[in-house]
């Protein structure tokens, strides 16, 4: 039996945690021929049995993500008999001698350093990324636009580079009926992600702020605002001067957020740079009509279905959005077009060409 170790330390955070969900009991169910070491917090990664599994052994793994240290760790908490290593982010173990897949999400800390504080931390990536480059036995790229940009940075050759597209969360895609009533009392349009530099939400705020006096629509930023910097606390406090317009929810559950997609006038994306951008989709799946930035992966992602605005420009984007509140065909069509579109990215669809990954990797036909 071909074995394999998984680094799931992140399987409780959002971003790869969404990835390490979705993926890691599909691709374990497609695979009952291999034995799976998943390594993380094993009373976490046990609740709700998805891993419940006779090809399964969960290891308690606690050292944190980045660093010398967790490189120790692995060398010394790695089974010496596994065949091969998946590590879901770059911080891959640098002395594992079996075969090694590594999932690259997106290039962020090199194609934006201004946006990432400290000399070491964008030290820290480039030196992992290169060696992912020349260490990884095979990597996955969640989408065309994070392989160019590992190929543009890295610049370090590599033959076995695989693109696989995230899926959106059946959950969002199975037909739902809005509450009777919505989650707020007003209209709104729609926000959801981090407060981050590169989400890019001046942009928006600067769009909606010159709005304001035209629609009575309140702006709502769903997402985590704590752990920010001092270029994302300007953002709250710029918000804070527009009393209860902009209403930021802080993290909500699933449920609630498919109620925020369903009942939004429409969900705006501003973000310069994502390696791949699932609010998008999972607006989409809902109905929501999206306005998202022409940036990065978003077009790859969004195809034909949304509305794209330069990143940059504030009034063309205020322009876009007053034009779709006051166009009901418009959001209509984009309504239809975007669940068709969500429809095409499932987690099933991902879990299958990983596993082709993986077979091949551990040369298993």
């Amino acid at each position: 039996m071909k074995s394999l170790g998984i680094d799931a330390r992140m399987w409780r955070h959002s971003g790869i945690g969404v990835y390490l969900r979705n993926l890691l009991p599909r691709v374990v169910n497609k695979l009952p021929e291999v034995w799976f070491v998943i390594m993380g917090d094993a009373g976490a990664l046990a609740l709700g049995g998805q891993l419940d599994r006779e090809n399964v052994s969960l290891v308690n793994f606690s050292s944190p993500i980045y660093g010398l240290r967790e490189q120790w760790e692995l060398r010394r908490r790695l089974p010496r008999c596994l065949d091969g290593f998946w590590s879901p982010h770059y911080n891959f173990p640098l002395f594992f001698g079996g075969k090694r897949l590594v999932t690259v999400h997106d290039m962020c800390h090199l194609a934006l350093k201004q946006f990432v504080p400290g000399f070491h931390r964008r030290y820290y990536a480039r030196r992992m990324l290169t060696q992912v480059a020349k260490q990884a036995d095979a990597i996955i790229c969640v989408s065309t636009f994070t392989k160019e940009e590992f190929n543009k940075y890295v610049k370090v050759p590599h033959q076995r580079i695989y693109t696989v597209h995230n899926g959106v969360d059946e959950f969002f895609l199975a037909s739902a009926t809005a509450m009777q009533s919505p989650p707020v009392h007003y209209p709104y349009i729609l926000y959801v992600g981090n407060v981050k530099p590169h989400k890019n939400l001046p942009t928006l705020l600067q769009a909606f702020v010159s709005l304001m006096g035209e629609i009575p629509h309140n702006l709502v930023v769903v997402g985590k605002k704590e752990g920010f910097i001092a270029e994302d606390q300007k953002v709250l406090n710029f918000a804070a001067g527009y009393g209860g317009r902009i209403v930021f929810t802080g993290e909500i559950d699933q449920e609630t957020l498919k109620q925020y997609y369903l009942h939004a006038a429409m969900l705006v994306f501003p973000s310069l740079y994502e390696g791949f951008g699932l609010p998008p989709l999972e607006a989409m799946a809902c109905g929501c009509p999206v306005i998202a930035s022409q940036a990065a992966s978003l077009p790859e992602v969004c195809g034909q279905s949304a509305i794209y605005f330069n990143p940059f420009a504030p009034a063309e984007l205020a322009c876009k959005i007053k034009e779709l509140l006051n166009d009901e065909r418009r959001r209509q069509l984009l309504q239809g077009a975007g669940r068709k579109r969500a429809g095409q990215f499932s987690w099933d669809k991902s879990a299958a060409r990983t596993v082709d990954v993986i077979k091949e990797l551990l040369d298993i036909t």
